[in-house]
């Protein structure tokens, strides 16, 4: 294989069991399930983070939110901390971006370094190192206080160009619908989910993004690139164009996953997060049930639109030597334990789907499997350097890389993995008696019990071998306390040993590995025949 590509697709806020492939039997999502049955399907693949921010962070990094302090959406890396494009650019790769990142510039940081922003290397700070492509995160919504998107995307021009005409056509065009007296409507609020959105689906930002994609796709020539593909959808607004978006009305929907005795001496921060008003819509089965038909129609839209992206790197010849990921930032409620949106630990918001589709033929045995074992989001940047030809930089990176799992020649050595949440922006955090440094929770799941620390609270605890559902907190259960004390501890141990050391790689390291003596310090000898004998100056002088 002469030349090696990466197409790293990200949807956003998708839920693992929307896919056919892994169990859903509402939506068909065929073209996504080619990546299933060509390449590996990994079943417990969990996020670090529970927002787009910090969980996209941790994808881009490589490393825990502990570690890259981007904790929230909007909150940015620290300028010196290496991304995707990074590592990638070390073992002669260029990426290049087409869609969301949710990312934001640490402004601060390159005034202290003088540099300047809108520079070269400026451009590259300020997006996690997507330089190069289109930067569009999508939500350009309206409110009260001004425009939610700042800048102008590319997407705006093209819609006017196609004669949908308005300051905002986004807002206005691709996520509004029109009633059925003509009345334009808000594609935010779920009611209005069961109409069309007022743009065709070929102009749609699903259908847009694709076509970008195919473009980028057709321009990188024969270099080795890496093309983050990263759409909005199905992300809020729920807003689809025709037909998807009617497409699963009247069907027998899932039941939301959720019982009463949840709501019963609920844990406090459990019982905020029920309380907000997304979750109480949710919450209704009516009100979800009239949106989760419109949530399925565009992802059979990003699927319909993969198939196309798949053809033409079939077309170019690519496909031979493109390894193609496919994976989510986070999940979503949707009504399940009564909420709404993502932010806690339950596995519909932490598991998400990961599909990796390796075109090499070392890869063959593996094709069509699937992976049980615990694997993070953090295991994406040393799997892409590792495929590549480079050498992981692991004085930063944080996961393991995959490539053995794909190539069959060991297994994920982990034995638990991590997922925190920061939700100090909240307007509950200060009901709570929280500040905006310690309202954090840590999540810890060694593949049957998940662990949640929470500051000044009592933890929160499931068995998932007894209860998959998530339904019974074992958090301030009398009989859990040596079962928490274990994982506390557990926790502990994992803290104490993120990658904080970043400035030293590997190699020098291994220089200076018990070195000292041979340069002379000799700490604590009596004498001189009470050193070994390798580190002996002899005969025993003054140096001059």
């Amino acid at each position: 294989m002469t030349q090696k590509n990466i197409l790293f697709i990200m949807l956003d806020q998708l839920r693992a069991d929307a896919l056919s492939c892994y169990g859903n039997g509402v939506v068909a999502t065929p073209n996504i399930d080619r990546l299933a049955q060509n390449g590996v399907k990994f079943n417990r693949c969990y996020v670090q983070g529970t927002s787009c921010g910090n969980s996209r962070a941790s994808y881009y990094t490589g490393r825990h939110v502990r570690s890259h302090g981007a904790t929230w959406n909007g909150w940015p890396n620290r300028v010196d901390e290496l991304t995707l494009a990074d590592h990638l650019a070390a073992c002669g790769m260029s990426t290049t971006l087409m869609g969301k990142t949710h990312m934001k510039a640490d402004f601060s940081g390159m005034r202290r370094l003088g540099l300047e922003p809108q520079s070269e290397l400026g451009r590259f700070l300020s997006n996690a190192g997507f330089g190069q492509g289109e930067h569009d995160d999508g939500l350009h919504t309206v409110g009260v206080a001004g425009n939610y998107g700042k800048g102008t995307p590319a997407y705006f021009d093209y819609l006017r160009k196609q004669g949908y005409e308005a300051k905002n056509p986004w807002a206005n065009w691709a996520n509004a619908m029109e009633d059925e007296e003509g009345v334009v409507r808000n594609g935010m609020f779920l009611k209005h989910g069961h109409l069309p959105s007022r743009v065709a689906s070929k102009h749609s930002e699903t259908a847009y993004t694709t076509d970008r994609a195919i473009e980028m796709m057709q321009h990188m020539g024969h270099q080795n690139w890496c093309l983050h593909v990263s759409y909005i959808k199905p992300h809020w607004p729920l807003a689809a164009p025709a037909p998807y978006h009617q497409m699963y009305r009247g069907v027998d929907l899932p039941q939301a996953s959720k019982c009463e005795a949840q709501k019963h001496n609920a844990h406090p921060i459990y019982q905020a997060f029920m309380a907000l008003p997304q979750s109480q819509t949710y919450s209704q089965d009516d009100y979800r049930n009239h949106a989760l038909p419109t949530y399925y129609g565009l992802v059979k839209e990003i699927d319909d639109n993969l198939g196309r992206l798949f053809a033409s790197l079939e077309m170019q010849g690519q496909d031979k030597n493109t390894m193609i990921v496919l994976t989510s930032d986070h999940g979503d409620f949707f009504g399940d334990h009564w909420l709404a949106e993502k932010d806690l630990f339950h596995d519909v918001v932490t598991r998400v789907p990961l599909l990796i589709m390796d075109p090499s033929p070392a890869a063959n045995s593996s094709r069509g499997s699937e992976c049980d074992q615990l694997v993070c989001a953090i295991d994406l940047v040393p799997t892409f350097v590792d495929w590549a030809g480079g050498k992981p930089q692991w004085n930063w990176l944080e996961g393991q890389s995959l490539v053995p799992v794909l190539h069959k020649t060991a297994a994920v050595d982990r034995d638990c993995v991590v997922s925190e949440c920061d939700y100090g922006v909240m307007g509950f955090a200060k009901q709570l008696g929280r500040t905006r440094d310690n309202a954090r929770m840590t999540m810890l799941y060694d593949g049957r019990y998940k662990y949640v620390h929470c500051l000044g609270f009592k933890p929160m605890l499931f068995d998932l071998q007894e209860d998959p559902q998530e339904f019974s907190d074992l958090g301030r259960d009398e009989g859990y306390v040596a079962i928490r004390g274990q994982l506390s501890e557990q926790m502990l141990d994992w803290s104490a040993g993120l990658k904080n050391r970043v400035t030293v790689s590997q190699e020098t390291f291994g220089q200076r590995e018990g070195k000292a003596g041979e340069v002379g310090i000799l700490i604590g000898y009596w004498q001189q025949e009470d050193v070994p004998q390798a580190l002996r100056l002899e005969p025993e002088v003054p140096l001059k």
